[in-house]
């Protein structure tokens, strides 16, 4: 499904307050309306307020799918901010969530004096100084792997900030716009926004090349890291293994993961 997430408190369902709109709450709706009985909608990664998405994907349990329920009847009961692009059964052992080996996300900025094209402005975050792509990608390169990203994450009570760094790289679109792609098998909250807060010092000079991975190796939040806004990431892509892989996976997923020595 893709989604603008401009108008949304994030994915995920809040009763409290009444009439805050969440990506899941409005899915749930439609579609315990269509099926007649409430309906629990999983997706692979929670993204947060005023985040994007074009590739999400979610899965839900149901007894059976009404035969003249297809993608086109959903969308046109969802609101516009919202459309799903295709539906399939899934396969046994199958969980849009746990299932998942790894998530993709793109973030775009714009560090041209001019300012974001209008129809980009919501897409693109103004940066007042000239960025060097390629040293933010020098200074990525250390970052790849499996550590614990907990200086760049906001901590939760008893969860894990180890993770497996699969891409994290820069590159100029055809617009001129500095576009970073970063992949892991799952990411923990603010995690993005402050891969890209502790790139852009770096890309525009004000921070050496090694700056990113000293804070990674100082294990505590740097708070001179600024976790960026949320309106230019997007869910681009979410990847699973094949079929007969999936169970496995979601085992491996739902176990605590500890850091390596």
């Amino acid at each position: 499904m893709a989604y603008d997430g401009r108008d949304f408190a994030g994915w995920a369902y809040q009763p409290h307050p009444p009439g805050l709109r969440t990506v899941q709450g409005e899915l749930q709706r439609v579609l315990g309306h269509l099926f007649g009985a409430d309906v629990d909608v999983q997706c692979a990664g929670r993204t947060d307020a005023g985040v994007h998405a074009t590739g999400q994907v979610a899965h839900v349990d149901v007894p059976a799918w009404p035969s003249d329920v297809d993608a086109r009847r959903i969308n046109r009961a969802l609101p516009d901010d919202i459309r799903i692009t295709a539906i399939e059964r899934a396969p046994a052992g199958f969980d849009a969530r746990f299932a998942a080996i790894w998530r993709r996300y793109v973030y775009r900025v714009c560090d041209d004096g001019l300012g974001p094209a209008p129809l980009l402005r919501h897409l693109a975050l103004p940066w007042p100084r000239a960025l060097d792509v390629e040293a933010m990608n020098r200074a990525a390169t250390p970052l790849l792997g499996e550590h614990d990203f907990a200086p760049f994450c906001k901590q939760r009570e008893f969860a894990t900030t180890v993770r497996g760094l699969q891409r994290l790289d820069w590159h100029r679109d055809d617009t001129g716009l500095a576009v970073m792609t970063v992949q892991a098998d799952a990411f923990c909250h603010s995690m993005v926004r402050s891969l890209v807060g502790v790139m852009l010092p770096v890309g525009d000079g004000r921070k050496p090349e090694a700056w990113p991975r000293q804070v990674l190796d100082a294990g505590v939040r740097d708070s001179s890291v600024t976790t960026m806004p949320a309106y230019p990431l997007v869910l681009a892509e979410v990847g699973y293994p094949p079929a007969e892989d999936l169970l496995a996976r979601q085992r491996e997923t739902r176990s605590v993961r500890t850091r390596e020595s």
